[in-house]
């Protein structure tokens, strides 16, 4: 039986990629539990908005990443988080589609059950509707089939909401900078043999505009990065 560790707390650290989100950013940082407020740690990806004072009224720590990309912000942070030695690092949306108060249940399996890698997966949890869009239905549907078809994983989701060891996250070499970010963690964490799993955690309508599935050109990027790193992933490295 896998011995069940106790929480630390003050070794987890949340990096949230922001952009343009003052009307739901505070929302986030005051619904995650737990984690000491300043191991909260918000990357502004260049917001034209008031999102850097809402996150430094908070108390969270922020940081401003002026080149723009989901995984620019990504790797900001993740760079604090090695100078403050964290053990355990969580990725969450600033839009408040994501339930923060569900973090303790994304991170529990690494703590309980000796897992590397959790994905939240909303394809398990309950889903407000309308709060995903018909691209983001397909891109989990052609994700999903493809990691299963190339590197023999189950996951029904590419869900942002994830923990992961930091040690673990550190081997991957972790190099997107931009839509790719999601899959990339989860086919390199499939290379390595790391033990992984998916909780079910529910979603609801972003506050705001998606910057990827709210558009067309996001949409369609988003496709082709899914395709590509599938491809690169598999026959390049």
């Amino acid at each position: 039986m896998t011995q069940i560790k106790e929480i630390d707390y003050t070794k987890v650290f949340v990096v949230i990629p922001a952009f343009n989100e003052e009307q739901s950013i505070g929302k986030v940082i005051n619904d995650i539990p737990h984690v000491p407020r300043q191991n909260i740690i918000v990357v502004n990806n260049g917001s034209t908005d008031a999102t850097q004072k809402v996150v430094e009224e908070t108390g969270a720590t922020a940081l401003f990443e002026s080149r723009k990309g989901y995984g620019w912000a990504c790797l900001k942070g993740c760079e604090l988080v090695e100078e403050l030695k964290g053990e355990t690092i969580v990725f969450l949306d600033g839009d408040y589609s994501d339930y923060p108060e569900q973090l303790p249940r994304v991170i529990a399996p690494i703590y309980q059950e000796n897992m590397d890698l959790v994905i939240g997966s909303r394809a398990l949890g309950n889903r407000e509707k309308g709060s995903m869009t018909v691209p983001q239905h397909f891109g989990n549907w052609l994700a999903s089939k493809l990691l299963k078809i190339f590197y023999g994983v189950n996951y029904t989701d590419l869900g942002p909401f994830r923990a992961i060891r930091f040690e673990r996250y550190k081997s991957l070499g972790m190099s997107d900078k931009t839509y790719g970010w999601t899959i990339e963690m989860q086919i390199k964490a499939a290379q390595k043999k790391m033990n992984y799993c998916e909780v079910p955690v529910d979603y609801k309508a972003r506050i705001g505009v998606s910057k990827v599935s709210g558009t067309i050109k996001g949409a369609v990027m988003a496709g082709i990065k899914i395709i590509f790193a599938v491809f690169k992933y598999k026959f390049t490295e």
